[in-house]
């Protein structure tokens, strides 16, 4: 199933569903003919796109919005924050393209601040799949609540067999004492290669798929701090306000502290480029992941072998 087949069902299956976008439908380009009237795109009008799902909202529908990231988060910020997030309506946000997945486009086009946007907004959801399996599993609960909701769309295909899903929780995927990997989204992929690799050199290595940012699983978080080890925050964000916010601000509230690596842009935009060349050029694949924990863990980061990265650029169409 992809995720244009799970939103027609669910479509299908209740009428108060609504499927809107911003002249975006590379997801959804075949649900018009299907749903007739209850899709409708707006334009390249994000602002107005979000200002009529709020209204839809306010009718009882349940408006699942389309647009690429970037565009959503800023410059429609106000209307989600104003129209969506005071009057807590379940307008759900789909964002295409967040972070890396932006693939080739320059700055403007680069969503690399979207979560720390989202999360600030009182009440509002933020979601990071790992895979479009780890996404797809998500989503019905997603849209089934009724508050509003941000998510990171990713329909990267993945190996990984993930658990279940459980709103505000982080899948464990693996408990390590020499350090644990928190990640979310597409760099979930990379951060299976850096454990890997780090293993393979003797290292005993976590890895935590958080999925839910806000409410963030802070059970899940305290139990790595506590467990002892190096913590890595690994994120294709800025580092300002994303996952190593969320932990300072975690531990903070718990009088805790601890040992923590923060992967992620500082203060930079990232060089464009496609996929594979943006996380080669910015030091995001799984071996350059691993060779910096190895590092900060006081061993060899040479002695890190070479493992073979397929990353293709899935939105060339």
């Amino acid at each position: 199933m992809a995720y244009e087949d799970l939103i027609r069902e669910t479509a299908l299956a209740d009428d108060r569903l609504i499927v809107m976008t911003a002249e975006n439908r590379a997801l959804i380009r075949n649900l018009p003919a299907v749903l007739g009237p209850r899709f409708i795109d707006t334009g390249i009008t994000e602002q107005t796109l979000i200002g009529a799902a709020a209204g839809l909202a306010l009718r009882g529908r349940i408006p699942v919005v389309h647009a690429l990231a970037t565009f959503l988060t800023l410059r429609a910020f106000e209307f989600i924050r104003t129209d969506v997030g005071i009057g807590q309506l379940p307008v759900k946000i789909s964002s295409f393209v967040p972070g890396f997945l932006s693939d080739g486009n320059g700055p403007t086009h680069q969503a690399i601040e979207d979560v720390a946007l989202m999360r600030g907004i009182p009440g509002m959801t933020v979601f990071a799949p790992a895979d479009e399996a780890d996404m797809l599993g998500m989503l019905p609960q997603i849209w089934a609540s009724p508050s509003p909701a941000y998510v990171r769309i990713n329909t990267r295909p993945g190996t990984y067999q993930h658990a279940p899903f459980e709103m505000g929780k982080a899948e464990v995927v693996a408990t390590g004492t020499d350090a644990t990997i928190l990640v979310y989204g597409m760099l979930f992929e990379q951060a299976l290669i850096a454990r890997e690799l780090l293993e393979a050199q003797g290292k005993s290595v976590g890895l935590v798929n958080m999925r839910t940012l806000k409410p963030v699983d802070e059970a899940a978080l305290l139990q790595v701090v506590r467990a002892g080890g190096l913590v890595v925050t690994l994120e294709d964000h800025f580092q300002t306000g994303g996952l190593y916010s969320i932990l300072a601000e975690v531990l903070l509230k718990n009088e805790l502290t601890a040992k923590v690596l923060p992967i992620a842009l500082n203060e930079k935009w990232y060089k464009p480029g496609l996929l594979s060349e943006v996380l080669e050029y910015e030091g995001f694949t799984g071996q350059h992941i691993a060779r910096r924990i190895a590092e900060k863990l006081g061993a060899d980061p040479a002695a890190i072998t070479t493992k073979t990265e397929v990353v293709e650029n899935q939105f060339a169409e």
